[in-house]
């Protein structure tokens, strides 16, 4: 581990690093903090600076992000689960997981099956597209464990322009997990390309992903006691020993995807002033033209000695008021005026040298295109008998007790938008968008068919409209309407509307956010249809899920205070239940999921503090999240979820910056969702009275997080609380990886 530091430290002690600007660029720090304006370059190596921004997956619109430079929690990004531990996960890197914070799941997706991995799978909204002053590349490199249980984890990203206007780029990631327990091995791929181009009137942005996932599924351990009360056992069993359900299963997601926006603008030019940077950038390269012009001059011009005939020496001559009193009273009045004159068309010169043309929007016509290829194979080559509680007679297209289950989903989405934009002049402070959206859809799942698989396909046509201000520092809103008119999802409709209202109080910026919705949607079609070997359901009856939610948001960044309040709705909720019988040996057989709705209405309350301190070099950021259910049954969630982080921030010979310190992730018991391994998901507990509370187990990881130049490195210790027996379960009959050292680093080249 010694000899891995100083390979990191040698490798990128410089005086200088990188730092994030608020606009999502980042530029060159002095070892003292000051922050270059303008990135510099000496002529002799390339300009630095790098600005990212992510789009709106339907209009194409463009959001500054914050590149991934942060050292920041750069060491929970190796864990499953999440930044701050809100994640339910079966424990090993890669595996699948699941956010306990309800009111921050997303919706049920027309594949759910690759929604677990949402960590690995990017959505094109929040993919960061790139405009750099020179090449860059980042390599990111995490590990723990060794070549029989150990993670390691490799990232790339490389982003290049061509010009000002045309960003490309690509993201390549790799995960293999070998897991800690008997056949929980992962193994993740993803390889992106993308390209921007930003004109004047045409935009355009292009991603090309795909993305491969292989999780080897043990249905966790036959016995928890092996775990929580370990002495039970005549013998002592490592992790690795301890006998799991399932062997030779396995859950493979491929798919690809191809997302395009774009966009043309009619509008007119202006003259407006540039920005600061813009103009010291001018004036350089203005006081270089003219030195350099001085130098051919001097270098051309003959060396003369004695005075030329016609030089006039100061003095030799008489003023104007030495000749003539009147007249020369004359000559100065008419002088004053000639002076008035040149520096005022020097000052409008000067006015129009700092000038820009731009080019100002009125109209878009936006077009987006989504189109997604998924497969999913479950295949298992050995099974416990009685495992299933059904047959559906889906054998005879297997050898012998195999199982092959295979699904497939296509989705083309085509949006065309009309936007009338915000801000071309001041009478229109906000941007108004119509738009009409065409969703055609194709599945394909097992079915008792000649060929062993049936197809389907759906089609629907949705219009909406939205009404949006981003612009200004007081108050911003956002509002959008979507109405489905023909097809599958007719009569669905959502109705989303947030604002937020910035002042400043006792020398400090409030912010007060809204967010409130209304969804009335069908259920996904494989909630509304689904075969395979041991599943089997067809429910054209399920009513549309309904959902209401009102959410408040205040902070205050003076106090570093942030209060999150939410109450939901939900009618007619549509969920996954897992069954299963659990003998006196522990060994679960009769294992069935079925699709439920709730028709009741269900209310969730949630409040969520996030408050950091800060005293000399001692930092301490704590999230509290309390959640209550109507219908525990039905929606489980804690009553608290808690994170806390305390650090030192200091500096080493004021270039090594490090964040030392301890993190703790808790919450309170409760019947946590189960997964099943057979449809890829997590289910609600259907088991009565043997059903499983997990939690009240705090995690706690220590960690040295650094930060030298433009690499950030850490080393942890993960778990460290571990001892004899607890419950170290995240999801039920799934234990927690123990005490783990853990090293990662991340480097920046510019090129």
């Amino acid at each position: 581990m010694v000899c891995w530091l100083l390979c990191c430290l040698t490798m990128v002690a410089q005086q200088r690093f990188e730092q994030q600007n608020s606009d999502g660029s980042f530029s060159s720090v002095d070892t003292d903090g000051r922050l270059d304006s303008v990135p510099k370059s000496d002529g002799k190596t390339a300009p630095q600076g790098i600005h990212v921004w992510t789009v709106d997956e339907r209009f194409g619109d463009q959001k500054v992000a914050v590149v991934d430079t942060m050292q920041h929690l750069f060491m929970n990004h190796a864990y499953m689960s999440g930044l701050r531990g809100e994640y339910n996960s079966t424990g090993n890197l890669g595996a699948p997981r699941q956010n306990r914070i309800f009111i921050d799941r997303p919706l049920t997706s027309q594949f759910p099956f690759t929604q677990t991995y949402d960590y690995f799978n990017t959505q094109p909204g929040e993919f960061h597209f790139t405009n750099t002053l020179s090449p860059i590349t980042n390599i990111t490199y995490e590990e723990c464990g060794d070549k029989n249980n150990g993670e390691d984890h490799l990232k790339a990203l490389f982003a290049v322009n061509a010009g000002k206007r045309i960003g490309l780029g690509f993201k390549f990631d790799y995960l293999y997990g070998r897991g800690i327990f008997q056949d929980q091995n992962t193994a993740h791929f993803n390889y992106s390309l993308y390209g921007s181009y930003l004109g004047d009137r045409y935009q355009a942005h292009l991603l090309l992903s795909t993305n491969h996932q292989k999780v080897s599924e043990n249905g966790g351990i036959t016995n928890d006691n092996y775990v929580t009360h370990p002495e039970s056992f005549d013998d002592d069993f490592r992790d690795d020993e301890i006998p799991a359900v399932l062997t030779e299963n396995w859950n493979r997601n491929d798919n690809q995807h191809v997302f395009l926006t774009h966009r043309y603008s009619v509008g007119f030019n202006r003259k407006v002033l540039m920005t600061k940077e813009e103009i010291e950038a001018k004036k350089f390269a203005i006081e270089a033209k003219k030195e350099e012009e001085q130098k051919k001059n001097k270098d051309k011009q003959p060396a003369f000695a004695g005075r030329p005939d016609d030089a006039v020496i100061a003095g030799d001559e008489p003023t104007a008021t030495e000749s003539n009193g009147s007249e020369g009273r004359i000559a100065v009045s008419g002088k004053q005026m000639a002076d008035s004159l040149i520096a005022a068309d020097k000052k409008a010169a000067e006015e129009t040298e700092w000038t820009k043309n731009e080019y100002v929007p009125v109209t878009s016509f936006i077009h987006t295109l989504k189109l997604d290829n998924y497969r999913r194979i479950y295949q298992a080559y050995e099974t416990p008998s009685n495992y299933y509680l059904s047959d559906y007679g889906l054998q005879q297209k297997y050898s012998g007790d195999s199982i092959y289950d295979r699904f497939r989903h296509t989705q083309m989405v085509n949006t065309f938008a009309i936007s009338l934009l915000e801000g071309f002049n001041k009478w229109v402070p906000a941007g108004v968008k119509g738009f009409v959206a065409s969703d055609l859809r194709r599945f394909e799942m097992p079915d008792t068919t000649q060929t062993g698989f049936s197809s389907f396909n759906e089609h629907s046509l949705s219009v909406g409209g939205q009404i949006i201000r981003t612009q200004g520092s007081l108050l911003h809103y956002n509002a959008m309407l979507e109405t489905w008119v023909l097809g599958e999802d007719a009569g669905q409709l959502k109705i989303d509307a947030n604002a937020d209202v910035n002042f400043k109080f006792l020398g400090d910026t409030v912010r007060l956010a809204a967010r409130g919705y209304f969804y009335k949607l069908n259920p996904t079609f494989y909630q509304r249809k689904y075969h395979s070997r041991h599943l089997w359901w067809d429910n054209s009856d399920l009513e549309k899920e309904t959902r209401t939610r009102i959410e408040g948001l205040f902070s205050y960044e003076k106090t570093n205070t942030s209060l999150r309040v939410a109450v939901e709705n939900i009618k007619n909720y549509t969920y996954l239940q897992q069954q299963y019988t659990v003998t006196d040996a522990y060994s679960r057989s009769g294992n069935t999921v079925q699709l439920m709705q709730c028709s009741e209405g269900i209310n969730l309350l949630t409040l969520q503090l996030s408050q950091d301190f800060k005293f000399g070099p001692l930092y301490w950021e704590t999230q509290l999240t309390y959640q209550k259910s109507s219908k525990q049954s039905v929606l489980p969630v804690p009553d608290l979820n808690v994170y806390s982080n305390l650090y030192f921030n200091f500096r080493i010979a004021k270039v090594l910056r490090m964040h030392l310190g301890a993190d703790v992730r808790y919450f309170t018991k409760y019947e946590a969702p189960d997964y099943s391994p057979y449809v890829g998901q997590y289910c609600v507990q259907g088991n009565g009275d043997a059903n499983v509370e997990i939690g009240n187990y705090p995690i706690v990881n220590v960690y040295v997080n650094m930060h030298l130049k433009r690499t950030r490195f850490y080393v942890a210790m993960s778990h460290v609380n571990q001892g004899s027996g607890g419950d170290r379960f995240l999801v039920p009959h799934y234990p927690l990886r123990g005490r783990t050292l853990r090293l990662g680093v991340s480097w920046n080249f510019m090129n």
